[in-house]
């Protein structure tokens, strides 16, 4: 019961927010800024689908309609349409943010090579865009590459998914140490230690009957 007041007092939040964005827009049509600040909740609430259709509709509506093509890019990522999220992108000069998501499109679509070069261009390197590079070179296989990159992360910045990485990456090295940082990630947040241990379960599983065969 408690946990249905919570759901329906939050379901009420969002409406009340979107109803306030809402009023925001039908006030100004012609302002970017609105529809952005619309989008951005709704992606925030893990609505990407309704966050492009209203992106879609304003740019015929806002006077510079320019000004939604990052957003909207991002949206068409979020729904796994990559090659248009590309071609938007391909379109909008290039700064930090559009080379950080260029990287990320061509890292999904296994396009390692290419992913690299754009991250390895971005000024401003921030936790965020390591976290990017590491997982890129940890698909190219270059495992220490991968774990000079995670490690210059600040320790009081590592999620979960971070030392969970670091875990992997040093695992062929030393499993002692990896199983430190496995360790950490799971007690931080045992749901991404669960979702991480999933996607690299072959790769565990292939350190761990080596072992066997050495013990």
């Amino acid at each position: 019961m408690i946990k249905k007041r919570k759901k329906t007092a939050k379901t009420s939040a969002v409406n009340k927010k979107v109803h306030e964005l809402i009023t925001k827009i039908d006030e100004q049509p012609h302002n970017s800024e609105n529809y952005l600040e619309l989008a951005t909740y709704l992606i925030e609430q893990g609505s990407s689908d309704q966050a492009t259709e209203l992106l879609e509709k304003a740019k015929k509506l806002v006077s510079h309609p320019q000004d939604l093509d990052y957003d909207l890019a991002v949206c068409y990522y979020l729904q796994g349409k990559f090659d248009t999220a590309l071609n938007i992108l391909n379109q909008i000069p290039n700064d930090d943010l559009v080379l950080y998501q260029k990287a990320l499109v061509f890292y999904k679509i296994g396009q390692g090579q290419k992913a690299l070069a754009y991250a390895l261009t971005i000024k401003n390197v921030d936790a965020k865009v390591l976290e990017l590079i590491g997982d890129i070179w940890l698909s190219l296989g270059k495992t220490e590459e991968a774990e000079s990159t995670y490690k210059k992360i600040a320790t009081e910045k590592r999620s979960a998914k971070i030392n969970f990485m670091l875990g992997i990456t040093i695992l062929t090295r030393s499993r002692q140490e990896a199983e430190k940082y496995l360790a950490k990630s799971k007690k931080q947040d045992p749901k991404i230690f669960a979702q991480e241990q999933k996607k690299y379960s072959s790769l565990l599983k292939l350190v761990n009957d080596a072992r066997k065969k050495n013990d």
